[in-house]
């Protein structure tokens, strides 16, 4: 049997949308329009700025591979999708001598609300915010605590990312 997978995104300015089909756990996401074959929903938008975090991680941009391979692994990540978030943004924070990075998780949800219907399982939902810095910061903000919902079911994974000029 077929489900219908409705997602709703609450943006400021949407600039895409996505509907799919979903027969079962193993089974992919069909594109409702074409008949295509996803194994993702895309989407981009414009949100309003989140609040500078109070914690985070600074990184050396030599150590960002490991440190987001330990840092997804954490949120929730599998290997996929952890991968699929790393090719798309190592070569940005390798550029920098530093980053600042937090990952909002609450206060991303909160901004960014989803409709999804069926409702999933489990959600992992983050978008990284990063600010490129010259030097390591003196004193060092606190670290942030990274922690994942059991993931079970139909599971909803979400991840993105923005530079962020606190300054």
């Amino acid at each position: 049997m077929r489900t219908n997978l409705a997602l709703t995104v609450g943006l400021i300015i949407l600039l895409g949308t996505a509907t799919a089909c979903w027969e079962g756990e193993d089974d992919p996401l069909v594109d409702m329009g074409t008949g295509q074959q996803l194994y993702a929903l895309f989407w981009e938008g414009v949100t309003s700025p989140l609040p500078r975090p109070s914690d985070g991680f600074v990184v050396a941009g030599p150590d960002t591979a490991a440190f987001l391979d330990d840092a997804l692994a954490r949120l929730g990540l599998d290997w996929r999708e952890a991968n699929e978030f790393i090719v798309y943004w190592l070569p940005v924070l390798e550029a920098s001598p530093y980053n600042f990075i937090h990952f909002a998780t609450t206060a991303w949800q909160a901004a960014v609300p989803l409709e999804v219907t069926p409702a999933p399982d489990s959600v992992i939902r983050f978008l990284m915010s990063y600010e490129p810095l010259l030097a390591m910061p003196v004193p060092a903000p606190p670290l942030q605590i990274l922690t994942a919902p059991p993931r079970i079911g139909f599971s909803l994974v979400e991840w993105g990312g923005a530079r962020l000029d606190f300054h």
